[in-house]
């Protein structure tokens, strides 16, 4: 590819809705304004800032819908409260690894239904990252039974929110940097946040006893990035593609690297003190219970919802031929 010239130069605003800082979800978007740079020669220049540097981090999609900022660094399940039919483009409760779920987005009808939802909203979207399994969460007191969830003050995100408050628990979305302070203070007594090497960089070990697994609500995390269409339609072709391209190879390394760090991560939060505890088949067989009474609330009142759904769970009815037979269990 031949280096954008001068005069197509672009000077561009991006916005990250978590700390650069933190591993994966913000040090992707770092790696990707420095590729964007590289492999246009300078040409496409992106300001990354912090969140809350120029509007509060939960509202970076709107700001972007809105073409206040030019982009945002971000995941789907931020716009849940905005639309459900968003949290097919982050993750899903009980939904597929990494390679299935992009097999689906590519390949499988995703790529053109987040099209139709985000077009709608004057936002251009292009997964640029992928993160491994999350934790269950961080919890201050030990959860010995289903029953231990009623009333709990736990911060959760995307469509597992809904999930857990069906089995009694008080939940609320709160930001990444916001998290540990909450868990200090008491505002909540536990927290979902994201994978281990995440949560290390967070410092939750410090303010929560026990850590549990497995990431039932988010198996595999889509991170986005954000353009305002009108910006993005007024792009060169070339210019496009630098962004693809950088996106593509920030995808691929958030992969390797999200995979190679977890187990290492895990062993420190232990080291410091922290139970690791895995969650019991009755709390996952409850919580896949009521996920899908979700699924089929959702989908009776949302047609975008119900659209996605359809295809999103007939390609993983089919998918199954493969991922059941074609690797070792």
């Amino acid at each position: 590819m031949q280096p954008a010239s001068a005069q197509d130069k672009i000077r561009l605003q991006l916005q990250n809705a978590f700390p650069t800082a933190n591993p994966l979800v913000g040090t992707t978007s770092r790696d990707f304004v420095e590729r964007a740079k590289l492999v246009s020669d300078g040409a496409v220049d992106i300001k990354l800032h912090e969140p809350g540097a120029l509007v509060p981090a939960l509202e970076t999609f709107d700001a972007v819908s809105a073409g206040a900022i030019d982009m945002g660094w971000s995941v789907a399940t931020n716009q849940s409260g905005l639309d459900p039919t968003f949290n097919f483009f982050g993750s899903l409760p009980f939904g597929p690894g990494i390679g299935e779920y992009m097999a689906w987005l590519e390949y499988g009808g995703g790529k053109e239904l987040r099209d139709e939802l985000y077009h709608s909203h004057n936002v251009h979207g292009i997964t640029c990252g992928m993160a491994s399994p999350e934790g269950a969460g961080w919890f201050k007191e030990e959860i010995k039974s289903v029953d231990d969830l009623e009333g709990l003050k736990i911060r959760f995100a995307g469509l597992g929110a809904a999930v857990i408050a069906k089995l009694g628990a008080a939940t609320q979305l709160i930001p990444a940097g916001e998290i540990y302070q909450a868990l200090q203070l008491g505002t909540i007594d536990a927290s979902e946040f994201s994978t281990p090497i995440q949560d290390l960089a967070l410092g939750f070990y410090q303010v929560a006893d026990y850590y549990y697994m497995p990431g039932w609500h988010q198996q595999s995390t889509a991170i986005e990035l954000l353009i305002n269409k009108d910006r993005w339609d007024s792009f060169t072709d070339l210019q496009k593609a630098v962004i693809e391209i950088s996106c593509g190879a920030t995808l691929a390394d958030s992969i390797a690297y999200g995979e190679s760090v977890q187990a290492g991560a895990l062993k420190e939060i232990e080291g410091h003190g922290v139970e690791l505890k895995t969650l019991p088949q009755e709390f996952l067989d409850a919580l896949e219970e009521k996920w899908f009474e979700v699924v089929e609330e959702t989908r009776a009142k949302n047609e975008m919802f119900d659209k996605t759904w359809q295809s999103y769970a007939e390609f993983r009815e089919e998918y199954a031929i493969w991922g059941e037979s074609g690797y070792l269990k």
